[in-house]
């Protein structure tokens, strides 16, 4: 279907949308286009401790009879809305964050309001940062660039936006990709919040770098980064909330797509936790051990971890390690050469538990050799499940990251069911499934949960557990850790911790 001829239809009647709108810009940019009065509008969301945020545009809020009325998908912290088409003219606009389970704009709970002119051929360019509870918002009037010289010498576009909240403000240079910061093009200095007029290159890799005004001092570099086609690009800086040294992170904007950029070489952070429980085929293990990385040597990196705690977090440079975890004096391993790869940025913790394992010595598939309906022999075995930590600092939702450490005969996985007052288990719109050895996620919002983890055994179904937990805008990402535990009166525990300490 031909988008601006449904546009044109849509308009005819009263109607309220969650829609997204792809539109590559170069395509829409030629002389043609005049005649058909119709512009774009495009969010950017920099505001780190936002939820996701929407974006509606209406002709009129005091009113519920006009005829365009566009609410588009929420846009997370560090991300962008496609450029979405919208017919010129003045129009409202509202960003608001989802409080219910509802995205109506009418269920939205708004933090901004404003006028806006959709201008022939130009986007406007929304971009809200600073603090969800007063945040600064900024537009942006961006002319589309159709050059037919772009395609014929091989050149992209792009615009420097400068949103790090940083009062000294940046200088941006570029070089290519096989070049060094000595062969670096000065691109130019910038203050917060400030957009700069448009440049041309020639398309390839490059590597962007950003110093202090006047310094040579590069405080972010960045990867390479690809310019393949004749198209325009914002990019765009920001506050790193990584666990890297460095300030800044970028990104890279096109009309229907934004990539995310770290300081090369950054650093990352581990954590280790121990859900090793004590077994009669481990008879040296006191329920401790020490995990050293790239072989067993004089200092560990993590010492004398205990069951059912969490390690805190030690800094290592990027790379690929080998993970080993010793008892007692050193002289037996429990685990030895696990990977474990640590990217730019990043912070993960590595969860340590047993699987018991039917021995099968001969291979036919039978660990009931004698027949009396017990298996004949087990080992266990020491894994390590590695989990990313979310650096996400939203004070309204929270992403709760849930790990199942149940090794059982009975039940591959089980269901976490998040509870509000006025509903069941049964009609719990937050739930989730978790099967043995891995983890899912889920987003809650600001409330109370009565919070049940349910397994099924054939027909039946266990509460393993049941807690509250209590969310608000104190609150962090967490993990929610599910282990056996004999001590317990199911026979199970809930371990709840902060991913970020």
């Amino acid at each position: 279907m031909n988008t601006k001829k449904y546009i044109l239809c849509i308009k005819r009647i009263k109607f309220l949308m969650v829609t997204t709108v792809i539109l590559s810009l170069s395509a829409c940019g030629g002389s043609d286009s005049d005649s058909n009065a119709e512009g774009y509008v495009k969010l950017y969301n920099t505001t780190k401790n936002s939820p996701a945020i929407y974006l509606t545009i209406d002709e009129d809020f005091s009113t519920s009879d006009d005829e365009i009325e566009f609410t588009y998908n929420g846009v997370p912290y560090g991300s962008a809305s496609n450029a979405n088409i919208v017919d010129n003219g003045s129009y409202f606009y509202e960003l608001a964050w989802q409080d219910g389970d509802s995205t109506d704009s009418s269920d939205l709970t708004v933090v901004y309001t404003d006028s806006i002119k959709i201008n022939n051929d130009a986007i406007q360019l929304i971009v809200i940062g600073e603090d969800i509870l007063a945040p600064s918002v900024t537009t942006y009037d961006i002319d589309i660039i159709d050059d037919e010289d772009d395609d014929t010498y091989d050149r992209f576009n792009f615009r420097v936006l400068n949103m790090h909240d940083d009062s000294e403000g940046i200088d941006v240079y570029l070089s290519k990709a096989d070049e060094t910061f000595n062969e670096a093009n000065f691109i130019g200095s910038y203050s917060y919040q400030e957009l700069s007029v448009n440049q041309k290159f020639d398309q390839d890799d490059y590597i962007f770098y950003i110093t202090t005004p006047g310094s040579t001092e590069i405080l972010f570099q960045s990867n390479d980064i690809s310019f393949s086609y004749s198209s325009q690009y914002i990019i765009a800086i920001r506050e790193n909330n990584g666990v890297g040294s460095s300030p800044y992170m970028l990104d890279k904007m096109s009309n229907s797509l934004i990539e995310s950029f770290i300081n090369t070489d950054s650093e990352a952070k581990l954590n280790a936790y121990n859900a090793i429980g004590k077994h009669d085929l481990l008879p040296d293990y006191q329920g401790e051990f020490s995990l050293y990385l790239n072989g067993v040597d004089d200092s560990p990196e993590i010492e004398a971890l205990s069951l059912g705690e969490l390690s805190q977090p030690i800094e290592l440079a990027k790379g690929d390690y080998s993970v080993d975890l010793v008892v007692g004096d050193g002289n037996e391993l429990l685990l030895k050469n696990h990977l474990l790869s640590l990217g730019e940025n990043s912070h993960k913790t590595a969860f340590f538990y047993i699987d018991e394992v039917a021995v099968d010595d001969d291979g036919d598939g039978d660990v009931d050799e004698d027949g009396d309906g017990n298996i004949d022999e087990i080992q266990l075995d020491v894994h390590s499940l590695v989990v990313s930590n979310s650096s996400r600092t939203s004070i309204y939702d929270h992403e709760i990251k849930m790990v199942n450490l149940v090794d059982s005969t009975e039940f591959g996985a089980f269901t976490i069911y998040f509870v509000r007052s006025d509903e069941t288990i049964e009609s719990a719109f937050y739930k989730t499934a978790v099967s043995f050895a891995n983890s899912e996620l889920v987003y809650l919002k600001n409330n109370t949960y009565q919070v049940y983890v349910v397994a099924k055994d054939n027909s039946s179904e266990i509460i393993l557990n049941a807690f509250e937990l209590i969310l608000d805008e104190e609150s962090k990402e967490q993990f929610m850790v599910v282990e056996v535990d004999d001590t317990a009166p199911t026979g199970y525990k809930v371990s709840l911790f902060d991913q970020t300490i």
